[in-house]
């Protein structure tokens, strides 16, 4: 029953999301005509870095993955962000993206905005909102950035920084006839 009640609510909010305006984007991070805004949720979590050290001696940080929820306009969490990068819905559906493009963010110190396409769907039986993503805009981002270099040294090899971020993301599916 629980589930029942999560799809319902799910296809609920993709009804009033479906079509929702577009976020304004540079070209390159425009999601393909022919699709709609499917769903829009805000994110808080962080960036999880992991300081690598080279043959060189040379060491820097590398992004680990994300951790974060997602939540709707009621605040809400209905979406969990993790590495792939992935989106799992509550309703037990989610899609792993392939970054298509990216740009600087606007906002200094904040991570770059994404367009993403679909790699590939699992979960929710074949009903789960998530299975009818084919593309992703990371946008409106704040903080999130590695570490300065200089934090990360020889003697700090592997240890992880787990810096915080926001973000908005709009997930798209193609537009029904």
């Amino acid at each position: 029953m629980k589930h029942l009640i999560q799809f319902a609510m799910a296809a609920l909010l993709c009804a009033l999301a479906f079509g929702q305006d577009r976020p304004e984007v540079p070209d390159s991070l425009k999601a393909p005509d022919g699709e709609k805004v499917l769903l829009h949720a805000h994110a808080a979590g962080v960036q999880i870095y992991v300081c690598k050290v080279d043959s060189d001696q040379g060491a820097s940080w590398v992004l680990k993955a994300p951790e974060a929820k997602l939540t709707d306009a009621t605040g809400k969490t209905i979406i969990y962000h993790a590495a792939g990068p992935s989106w799992k819905h509550i309703d037990g559906s989610e899609v792993i993206g392939k970054v298509v493009a990216k740009q600087d963010a606007p906002k200094p110190g904040a991570i770059p905005w994404l367009l993403l396409s679909a790699a590939s769907h699992t979960g929710a039986a074949g009903n789960g909102i998530m299975l009818r993503v084919t593309t992703i805009q990371r946008v409106y981002t704040s903080g999130g950035v590695a570490p300065e270099a200089s934090e990360c040294a020889a003697s700090a090899k592997d240890k992880e920084s787990r810096v915080p971020y926001t973000a908005d993301y709009y997930f798209y599916a193609p537009t029904r006839k």
